[in-house]
């Protein structure tokens, strides 16, 4: 690989920071590429990927840029001649002789050798003046104390604008072969073979809803949605527990963490504190009485399975921020946060209504609102390549029909949701529902049929998908323990037990 030159300006601070005179440039390296690419067109393929204009230190190097760039995205030549025209009332040009200073550029042919190389050390140095710019705003951010804005706001825009200068400096998209793509779906396909034939993705600790998704894939938006206590929050608390249960089974098997069919969880609990939703999950997974635990009205034997189940949660890989009011913005620093930190395989948003968008709109603009935080749900699961499940609220439409099942129509306040997710599904629970029509006890025949269907639907659970991406449509029959909030596999003449 030839080398580089030497002519690296060196980053001094001085009085307060660095002047534009001291950040770091490399203009000899700028010219270098320039001239390399009027020589030899063809190594714009090259370095186009991941260079731009804007990364040049110097304005008039980075317009000349912008127009080899141009001419060969109409498939003309690139050369000091037809490029001569573009930079003729150029101000800059005119100081440096006039578009003479184009041809200048080409006299280095050695350049060819190591376009790649300059391009890179430009795209690098760009990236350091860009950190520079950062923190000079960071800088002025926290010395204004004039402006009412929190210590905890300003630290959380700082975050973000250093992972957006991280993130340039990763590779910006890649582009695989039919044979990376495929052996990719083999090891997807052999996964699930691996797991019993239905498990390609992350488990979801329910055989019915693995066997119907293949698991919870890696990228994926999946909406939960449901009226108002038909168990959403249970359902993903269930989800995340076994999701993260699995991790540490398969860890202490001496499974890596990339074949684990579990994986580390971060649930955002923007509706209940983290205490609520740990007394949830402990109750779900003891098995003792929600409402008991909470009033301390618990036995001793009750107590040694909470203990036991409290000690087995400590060591789970599950992480909860019960942060209130968050933004969509704010969410995915956390995100991304607990990504470096911990490697989490799995976010839950529990609700999507309660995030905010990246500005206070008014009323007349929820709708894009909601539009906002699902293409940034998406976008994040992408981004960190982790499903991303995301509970939803579902509009009182429901109520007015006499089937109550849900419909994708029903979902709150935007079409996008739909639009934006790979799988939606519908929690629904009919014993709810005809509990409400409990007629009057002194209609005894009508009492009766009542009480048959009761007893008949008791503990029956429904999750309805209504959408998946990857496979068919259809419902998975779960049972609902009630006391213990707790979704389980539905056996066959399985109906519960216990008093309606």
């Amino acid at each position: 690989m030839a080398s580089l030159p030497p002519s690296i300006t060196p980053l001094r601070v001085v009085d307060g920071g660095p002047t534009s005179s001291t950040l770091p440039q490399n203009l000899e390296a700028e010219a270098a590429l320039l001239g390399a690419l009027m020589i030899d067109n063809r190594l714009v393929e090259d370095v186009i990927t991941k260079l731009k204009a804007e990364h040049f230190a110097d304005p008039l190097h980075g317009r000349i840029y912008a127009a080899i760039l141009t001419l060969s995205a109409r498939a003309m030549a690139a050369t000091p001649v037809t490029l001569k025209p573009m930079f003729e009332a150029d101000p800059a040009m005119a100081e440096l002789g006039g578009p003479g200073y184009l041809a200048s550029l080409t006299q280095n042919g050695a350049a060819l050798l190591a376009a790649k190389d300059f391009a890179q050390q430009i795209y690098d140095l760009a990236l350091l003046r860009e950190l520079i710019r950062v923190g000079r705003e960071m800088v002025t951010e926290a010395s204004d104390t004039s402006r009412d804005i929190t210590p905890i706001t300003q630290i959380e825009a700082a975050e973000m604008a250093l992972y957006k200068v991280a993130e340039a400096g990763e590779v910006q998209g890649t582009v695989k072969t039919f044979l990376e793509a495929a052996r990719e779906a083999v090891a997807q396909a052999d996964r699930a073979k691996r797991s019993g034939g239905h498990l390609s993705g992350y488990t979801t600790g329910l055989t019915g809803l693995n066997e119907k998704m293949g698991g919870l894939h890696k990228s994926d938006l999946l909406i939960l949605a449901g009226r108002p206590a038909m168990g959403k929050t249970s359902l993903a608390t269930n989800i995340a527990f076994a999701c993260a249960q699995r991790f540490s089974q398969d860890k202490a098997r001496g499974i890596e963490a990339e074949k684990s069919s579990g994986a580390p969880v971060a649930f955002f609990s923007l509706e209940m504190s983290a205490d609520q939703l740990a007394t949830r999950i402990l109750a779900e997974q003891s098995e003792v009485n929600g409402e008991s635990l909470r009033m301390g009205k618990i036995s001793d034997e009750d107590f040694t399975r909470l203990a036991r189940a409290s000690t087995e949660l400590a060591a789970l890989p599950l992480w909860i921020d019960d942060t209130p009011g968050l933004s969509i913005a704010a969410l995915r620093t956390r995100a991304r946060r607990l990504k470096r930190q911990h490697g989490i395989g799995l976010i839950v948003v529990d609700y999507l209504q309660l995030l905010s968008g990246s500005k206070s709109s008014g009323s007349d603009n929820r709708v894009q609102e909601i539009s906002e935080i699902t293409r940034g749900l998406k976008t994040l699961a992408k981004e960190l390549q982790v499903p991303v499940i995301a509970l939803s609220q579902l509009s009182r439409a429901v109520e007015n029909r006499e089937d109550k099942r849900p419909q994708l129509a029903d979902l709150r306040e935007s079409g996008t949701i739909e639009q934006d997710s790979d799988i939606v599904m519908f929690v629904y629970r009919e014993e709810y529902y005809h509990g409400l029509k409990q007629p009057d006890p002194e209609e005894a025949d009508k009492h009766m049929k009542w009480r048959e269907k009761a007893e008949k639907i008791f503990g029956l659970a429904e999750v309805i998908i209504a959408k998946q991406r990857h496979g068919a449509t259809g419902t998975v029959p779960l049972t609902f323990i009630k006391q213990f909030t707790k979704f389980d596999d539905r056996a066959e003449g399985d109906f519960g037990s216990g008093d309606y």
